[in-house]
């Protein structure tokens, strides 16, 4: 069994739900990740997404974007970031951690060696946010033999025959898009969509189903995960936003990372 296998398996014995913070590789700077992973950890957090910078992100809204470009800018790679993963694992770090990285970088490295890279450093999945079901099955059997678990999207827009196949090849969990577009936060989320797409896809599939797009505030996790019936909460451009507004104060973007995640834990609640 994974790792996430076993956290949401734990999760859902104690009747519980999970926080799944993003923070984007190597911003706002290098060395950030390493130390924002125990910080999170601490706060509550039970999986980390964890962005490989991409020079043209598919579903990324302007904050994840410019953060992707800032950290190209400054040297960030795919190695760097597996680096700082395997220092946080080296310090006791036991949060979930998987990729979100794009096929493209996947394509350029070779899928074996991309995810025997990943897996070696300690990442325990890859989301694949540009791969087909139609054609994942090579990149689902390269990631299983690295030991990785393997998560593709479901937009809102998909219609149920195709959400089904979506989440049949999926491992680990399902990414369950809150609304069509790209990343970023938002007003309120609509959860009686999202509350029909989740029974809809408890039919098809027994993974633990992810929530993301949108989500900045407790409430809004608390609408997804109680309202909507997910299992977790994506949260990724307002953690962003507030990773980097600390660097740009001179504060620590680690320490307000972990203080943004304990206020979305009352979401939770």
């Amino acid at each position: 069994m994974s790792r996430i296998d076993s956290i949401f398996r734990d999760l859902r014995a104690a009747g519980r739900k999970a926080l799944m913070p993003f923070v984007c590789g190597g911003y706002p700077s290098v060395g950030t990740i390493a130390a924002a992973l125990p910080e999170l950890q601490r706060a509550g957090a039970s999986v980390v997404e964890i962005g490989i910078p991409f020079s043209d992100p598919i579903a990324d809204g302007p904050v994840i974007a410019a953060a992707m470009h800032e950290a190209i800018a400054s040297g960030c790679t795919p190695a760097s970031v597996a680096a700082e993963v395997r220092q946080a694992r080296a310090a006791g770090c036991t949060l979930g951690i998987v990729a979100m990285v794009s096929v493209s970088i996947v394509w350029r490295l070779g899928p074996d060696a991309c995810f025997r890279q990943l897996a070696d450093a300690g990442f325990d999945g890859v989301i694949l946010p540009d791969l087909t079901a139609e054609e994942s099955g090579p990149w689902r059997a390269a990631a299983a033999n690295a030991g990785l678990t393997t998560t593709l999207l479901v937009a809102p827009t998909t219609s149920p025959q195709r959400a089904a196949e979506i989440a049949r090849a999926c491992t680990g969990f399902v990414y369950v898009l809150t609304r069509a577009g790209i990343t970023g936060e938002s007003g309120d989320v609509v959860t009686g969509r999202i509350a029909e797409r989740v029974r809809m896809l408890r039919q098809v599939t027994d993974l633990p189903l992810a929530c993301g797009f949108g989500i900045g505030t407790p409430e809004q996790v608390r609408q997804v995960v109680r309202d909507g019936g997910a299992d977790a909460a994506i949260v990724g451009s307002a953690l962003v936003k507030r990773m980097g507004a600390a660097a740009k104060a001179g504060e620590s973007p680690a320490a307000a990372a972990g203080a943004f995640c304990r206020e979305l834990g009352a979401g939770l609640a």
